[in-house]
Order: structure tokens, then sequence, then C-alpha cells
């Protein structure tokens, strides 16, 4: 079944614990948790203290995505202040199947992350170490940005992929989703949409992530 993941770099960091509370009551069972080094990306999120922060505050899943550099130093970090999935950028990842096995050897599901250009020919021979792959569907860097459509063809594509192999891999998808395009996201094949502005930039953000999960589990029936 398909999940929202609110993605908290949209949210109001003032009132991010009531914001929290209110996608909980939503039903969100997953947060997303941006972390931007400067570097890989043009712009600074956050660190491990807010993930700690998150982790004694909720029981929610947190996913943390590393738009940095130096995953394999950083990954273990955020484990320990209570990340319970760490992906990181192919781009990135010199090793990027020891990157992998050392993020589930420290207690996290393992994902990969590809920006829009870059193909799935990268994941060749990594696909089996994978707990989840994350499509982004705007280049990294800063929220609010306009979806890129052909990002659905590489959907499409790893989800046949996954099937001819017959590997468990979850596919995520993050950037630009909104109500009008979540459905098709899901039709596509993806399992977890990500979603920022479009829950902590609504007045409601609970009611904004019950409706997107309503219009993605429509979706994905209809995929079924």
């Amino acid at each position: 079944m398909a999940e929202i993941f609110p993605s908290i770099l949209a949210s109001d960091f003032t009132r991010l614990g009531e914001q929290v509370r209110a996608v909980e009551s939503a039903g969100v069972t997953t947060l997303h948790c941006d972390v931007m080094d400067g570097h890989f990306v043009p712009n600074l999120s956050i660190g491990p203290p807010v993930v700690a922060s998150l982790r004694k505050f909720t029981r929610l899943t947190l996913d943390v995505h590393l738009m940095i550099t130096d995953a394999d130093r950083f990954a273990p970090l955020f484990i320990e202040a209570g990340a319970d999935c760490v992906s990181v950028h192919q781009e990135v990842c010199p090793h990027l199947d020891r990157t992998l096995k050392m993020i589930q050897s420290e207690g996290a599901k393992a994902g990969v992350v590809l920006n829009p250009a870059t193909p799935l020919t990268t994941l060749e021979h990594v696909l089996e170490y994978c707990d989840y792959v994350l499509l982004m569907s705007v280049n990294p860097g800063y929220g609010g940005q306009r979806f890129i459509p052909f990002v659905l063809d590489k959907v499409r594509r790893l989800k046949e992929l996954r099937e001819r192999l017959q590997f468990g891999f979850a596919i995520e998808i993050d950037g630009g989703i909104t109500l009008d395009n979540v459905g098709e996201a899901v039709r596509a094949g993806v399992d977890w949409i990500v979603v920022g502005t479009s829950v902590f930039g609504d007045p409601d953000p609970a009611s904004a992530a019950r409706r997107l999960g309503e219009v993605a589990r429509s979706a994905g029936n209809l995929r079924a």
C-alpha cells in the first residue's frame, strides 16, 4: 500500500512538535528528514541533534535522506540518533555496496538515491543490497520545486526491474508531489511518497496528509 511520508524540511520548525502530532493524527507512519551539507547540494539543513530530538518526541519511523558528500562518516551518527531508514546518493558514494551494507549492519534500512538525470543502470550491482530506492523527481537542494515528469518513466522501469529480478525493495519518490500528480506516481509503481510543502505548507497539515493518503490509496487499488 502506498504511504505518504511528510518531509520536515517544509515544516515550521518553531512548531515542529505540534505539526508532527498533527500528521500522526492523520495516520502517517513515517517522517522524512532531509539532510543537506552545502556541498553536494546548495543548501544546509539539519544534523543528528534534530533527529535525536524527534526520536525522543515521536515513535514514527524516521526516514533520513543524506544529501551529503561523506555518508560513510555521518550515516552511523544519524542511526545512533534514532534514524530507522538511511538513504545515500549514488552520485557521491564511491563504494556504494559497502556503504549500504554498513547502514544495515548499524541497524537501519538502507536506501540508495538517484538524481533525476542519473540512470538506473548505475544500480545494476547493488539492488540486492537495497531495502528501498529513492528516485528524486526534482534536483535536490530546495523544497517547493516543480515535479520533473520523466522520472515517472524511471519509476516504471524500476518496478519492471524489481519484478523481473524478484527483489523486495520499496520504490520511493521525492520532489514536487501534489494532489494533482500523487495518483499518477502511485500508478507508475511508487510505494513511498515524500511530500513537503503539500503537507506542511498547508494551513491544516493533518487534513492535507489525509487527502494525499486517500488519493494514493485509491490509485494503489487501481494499480492492484
